[in-house]
């Protein structure tokens, strides 16, 4: 089992990854949830998938994506659009309620999103817990790369469950919210401890 952070600056030397974990997003997010999101040629993708993003993968040998996360700086900007919890909570997105955050979302160097977390439904329970953790490891490798401070992610409301098990550091950010059958939380995730 491997990990991966992918970047456009270091994506040519992964061969097919990112194009499998848009595979594998779509599997989860349009056929497993039944969500009505942006696709092509088997892919899910949306318009925060751009050059400031890092894609994070667990994956095996032959490249099969297990599990993987989407991260942005909060700094993003793209004609409109910055970051999905920020554009959520400007009324720019009509799936993510406005008041998901207790806060006005930041603009910050140190602070990065992450979204369109998933694991792949067919992992066997004896794994998950071990796919969820490279996940995790691989995160707090890239947060010390890139000197991220905190994160604000947007995560299945069942997060206290296996956060402490990760040995995160995480707080609620805003509500619960159904959103697609499926009762999500923003939530800050501090890695500030961890950047040595």
């Amino acid at each position: 089992m491997h990990s991966t952070t992918l970047s456009f600056a270091n994506m040519h030397n992964h061969g097919e990854l990112l194009a499998n974990i848009l595979r594998a997003r779509r599997e989860s997010f349009i056929v497993r949830n039944r969500w009505e999101l942006p696709e092509t040629m088997g892919m899910e993708f949306d318009q925060y998938d751009t050059p400031v993003s890092r894609w994070l993968a667990v994956h095996d040998s032959a490249g099969r994506v297990l599990a993987g996360v989407r991260m942005t700086p909060t700094t993003a900007r793209c004609g409109i659009y910055s970051y999905m919890i920020r554009d959520a909570q400007r009324g720019l997105l009509e799936s993510i309620p406005a008041d998901l955050l207790d806060e006005e979302a930041p603009v910050d160097g140190g602070i990065w999103e992450v979204t369109r977390g998933f694991v792949a439904a067919d992992i066997a329970a004896s794994i998950r817990q071990q796919v969820r953790l490279k996940l995790v490891l691989q995160m707090m490798r890239t947060a010390r790369e890139e000197r991220i401070r905190r994160m604000l992610a947007l995560l299945p409301s069942n997060w206290n469950r296996w956060a402490a098990r990760c040995k995160l550091d995480m707080r609620a950010a805003g509500r619960n919210m159904n959103m697609g059958g499926i009762d999500y939380q923003a939530v800050w995730i501090d890695f500030a401890g961890r950047l040595q």
